[in-house]
């Protein structure tokens, strides 16, 4: 298998071990790793997103992590841009550009072409999400498909947040979330890609994910939220929503003990990988789906 002039893409649900295959795959083919994960890109938060050591680092030349203040706002747009850049200057050099991360949206904007969008105002989206809450998803999303049939068949009626985003595009720009993204285009082709995707047992993923929360407390996961909390960041910025802020915040009042801490991170990292896995099934048809077991005999098929 000769890979010297593709694209790799490593996607995999949290905790799948995308991080230490792409090292592997990056030594045994003169490659440079670029994050695809949207929370690995605060520099203020290694622990809890779980970013690649210095360690890592030192042998692999990596791209794109740690490299934004949470105070500020990133878009999957503001990573588009920095990724297209990164992957000519690898290429240019004569490397194989690996990308890896758990971020659905991320790979779609660099395979299909991202959504340009006008931008909606703000009071505007929280009036949607407010009638999302008073109706509930059964409802709301019953409204959704009156406004716009063309959504039918293309977003789970469960997806609570891709149908408020369908309901608040269709509402403010008169056209369907499905026209905007028929006139999408990559700078890529689909050629030019070679798409993986770990696809880890479940029962497995859920061990792995209760050691990883362990290991984050030990690694100082506690200290790490007390400082981003002293950043005093907007309830909306993105970075809130990295997983055990809210609940070391919980643990820091003294309204959750230590061990509910860990358990509630647990149940919310399974949860988000549960998600990653349902978008796999319906954006990642294509993709090579691999098992944990059987990665190194993928390496060793690898010119």
């Amino acid at each position: 298998m000769d890979l010297k002039s593709k694209i790799i893409l490593i996607s995999g649900p949290t905790a799948s071990g995308k991080s230490y295959f792409s090292i592997k795959l990056a030594k045994k083919i003169n490659g440079e790793i670029i994050n695809a994960d949207s929370m690995q890109v605060y520099k203020e938060l290694r622990i809890l997103t779980a970013r690649p050591y210095n360690k890592q680092y030192k042998n692999i030349k990596h791209h794109l992590y740690g490299i934004q203040s949470v105070k500020n706002k990133f878009s999957t747009g503001n990573w588009l841009k920095l990724v297209i850049k990164r992957i000519q200057e690898i290429k240019k050099r004569k490397k194989i550009p690996i990308l890896v991360g758990g971020t659905g949206l991320y790979f779609k904007a660099l395979t299909d072409g991202l959504v340009k969008i006008p931008n909606i105002p703000i009071i505007f989206r929280n009036k949607i999400r407010s009638l999302q809450k008073k109706i509930g998803q059964k409802k709301f999303f019953e409204e959704l498909t009156k406004i716009d049939p063309l959504i039918i068949n293309k977003i789970n009626p469960t997806d609570v947040q891709r149908s408020i985003r369908a309901y608040e595009v269709k509402f403010y720009t008169k056209k369907s979330l499905i026209e905007w993204f028929k006139n999408t285009n990559s700078k890529f082709s689909e050629e030019d890609f070679f798409k993986i995707y770990i696809d880890f047992p479940r029962s497995d993923l859920l061990k792995k994910i209760s050691k990883r929360t362990e290991n984050m407390m030990k690694l100082g996961a506690i200290k790490e939220v007390k400082k981003f909390l002293k950043l005093k960041i907007r309830k909306d910025n993105t970075s809130n929503k990295v997983i055990g802020i809210k609940e070391i915040r919980s643990f820091l009042q003294k309204k959750s003990s230590l061990e509910e801490v860990k358990e509630k991170i647990s149940i919310k990292t399974r949860q988000y990988a549960k998600r990653q896995s349902t978008w796999a099934r319906g954006q990642m048809k294509n993709w090579q789906k691999i098992n944990p077991g059987d990665l190194d005999k993928f390496l060793k098929k690898i010119n």
